[in-house]
């Protein structure tokens, strides 16, 4: 799956999964080394994030449900605990730096492309 900015109409990962079930939302990116560039992590439902026992910083984006960016976390170190976002109904996790690059920040829009016509759609 495509997460873009529509805001910015920059590309902030081309190959996302979702994380909806409790198991998969537990272990999130517990099992990576890190993430390659274009990967990223959508977890659903979502409004606080932890990096224990992580290896790798990572690029934290909090979604509300009208799919607008809520808070922006850049280079979250492992061992971190983010602070809860009552409004944030999906977090989105991403190579360190995505971000920066993108020049992603709050009160932006995130759409994602769920099929190859392009069609927008929530997660």
């Amino acid at each position: 799956m495509k997460v873009i900015n529509k805001t910015r109409q920059t590309t902030l990962a081309e190959n996302a999964v979702i994380a909806k079930t409790p198991l998969k939302r537990m272990i999130g990116l517990l099992n990576r080394k890190g993430l390659e560039p274009g990967e990223a992590l959508i977890i659903k439902p979502c409004n606080s994030i932890h990096t224990f026992f992580m290896r790798f910083p990572i690029d934290v984006v909090f979604v509300d449900a009208n799919n607008r960016i809520t808070k922006t976390i850049r280079s979250m170190r492992p061992f971190r605990i983010s602070g809860i976002y009552l409004n944030a109904l999906f977090v989105i996790e991403l190579p360190a730096g995505t971000l920066e690059k993108t020049s992603t920040q709050a009160g932006d829009i995130a759409g994602t492309f769920l099929n190859p016509i392009g069609e927008v759609s929530p997660p």
